[in-house]
């Protein structure tokens, strides 16, 4: 990846100079190298169709964050690891993530929640356990000596919140190999499907005891497949996309691009860039504020884990 001509802060410094220094003297300092606003992303995939995704919102934010237009960036990191190290570096400036990697990242230091992204049009979510109808499994318990599907290791809602939700139930949730591995019968065994479409086909090829996604997903399915399947729990909700920011970005540098995001849905020139970002309907303050949010992902994320 690219590295950054310039780390953020300086965009405080040029709009400082701007303001003090004599009017020939910013001639020459324009001059230089623009600033720029680098967006962070996490994708295992296909880096360059993720940039040009985002490219559009980045841009539409670092041309309003200074007098002069900073230039925007995007960044693309494989994994939550690799975008604590960018932060770090100062290579990224902010990013957008759900809950549990921004937990991840977050929790070292690097970097600090800013708005709530209303992804898809949705501002909160939540998981949902469920099963095939024509199976055996009627509650909870009967999972026990079974295996179940979760979606990948990085999902909020088709991993950590349903098995946050098992473990405080008390049970004993233990990743397998594959579908063929013994389950002992004070266990439920879990194994990854690798998208949410492989887990849905497994619980209802009944190859699976049960599955787990979010209450978006289930929302997008078929009317054949709602009616194939009955529910086992619900897990409290969290926010469907986070927002954060580096952790030493200049305070007036953070309000500005928060005012920034939090007003792009009030022109058409944003509307328009939000939408193709996901169908994305805005960015809004997080509720309760950034101490509450943070409290929330400790207390949903900060437990035991097998």
């Amino acid at each position: 990846m690219k590295k950054s001509s310039r780390p953020i802060a300086a965009v405080l410094f040029v709009t400082f100079l701007l303001v003090t220094i004599p009017l020939e003297a910013q001639a020459q300092l324009q001059r230089e190298p623009a600033t720029q606003l680098t967006l962070g992303v996490v994708f295992q995939s296909s880096p360059d169709s993720v940039t040009e995704h985002f490219r559009p919102l980045v841009n539409y934010a670092a041309r309003q964050l200074t007098p002069t237009g900073a230039k925007g960036m995007v960044v693309v990191a494989s994994t939550a690891a690799q975008m604590t190290k960018l932060l770090e570096e100062k290579r990224v400036d902010f990013y957008m993530e759900s809950p549990y990697p921004t937990y991840v990242i977050n929790r070292l230091g690097a970097a600090r929640l800013l708005l709530r992204r209303w992804k898809g049009g949705v501002a909160e979510y939540h998981s949902l356990i469920f099963t095939n109808k024509e199976s055996r499994v009627a509650r909870l318990e009967d999972l026990r000596g079974k295996i179940i599907a979760f979606e990948d290791p990085g999902s909020t809602s088709g991993y950590f919140l349903p098995k946050l939700f098992l473990f405080k139930k008390g049970f004993s949730v233990t990743e397998k190999a594959s579908l063929e591995a013994k389950v002992s019968a004070n266990e439920i065994g879990y194994i990854f499907a690798g998208t949410d479409k492989n887990m849905i086909n497994l619980v209802l090829q009944k190859k699976v005891a049960a599955g787990a996604f979010s209450n978006d997903d289930f929302a997008h399915m078929s009317d054949t497949s709602k009616a194939s399947i009955s529910m086992l729990g619900e897990t409290e909700s969290v926010p469907r996309h986070l927002v954060s920011v580096r952790k030493d970005v200049p305070e007036p540098i953070v309000t500005r691009l928060r005012n920034i995001l939090l007003s792009m849905h009030q022109d058409k020139e944003g509307q328009d860039i939000l939408r193709k970002a996901d169908n994305t309907t805005k960015f809004d303050s997080l509720p309760g504020g950034e101490e509450m949010v943070r409290r929330k992902l400790v207390e949903l994320y900060r437990q035991r884990r097998r």
